[in-house]
């Protein structure tokens, strides 16, 4: 997956700079960012902590590498299934 190139604490800083009275418009300009970036921010990250948005990253990071190892899991499940299958 695609790595931001905002890390937490920047996009926590354009919050709270939209939250100070920024205009949108201005603060996309500025940062570089279209405001569907902004707005999708806003639904993410809007009213977090840097500490709550650092753990909100751990926890999907850890829940990316449990889906995978579900996924490995079914398909060599599957393979077993397929292999007995055929031998009898």
């Amino acid at each position: 997956m695609r790595r931001s190139r905002f890390t937490e604490e920047q996009i926590l800083g354009v919050l709270a700079e939209s939250e100070a009275g920024a205009g949108t418009d201005e603060l996309c300009r500025r940062h570089g960012i279209s405001r569907n970036t902004f707005y999708n921010w806003r639904k993410k990250y809007g009213g977090l902590g840097l500490s709550e948005a650092k753990r909100l990253r751990q926890l999907e990071d850890e829940n990316r590498r449990l889906k995978r190892i579900v996924a490995d899991q079914s398909l060599n499940l599957q393979v077993l299934k397929d292999l007995l299958g055929k031998g009898s």
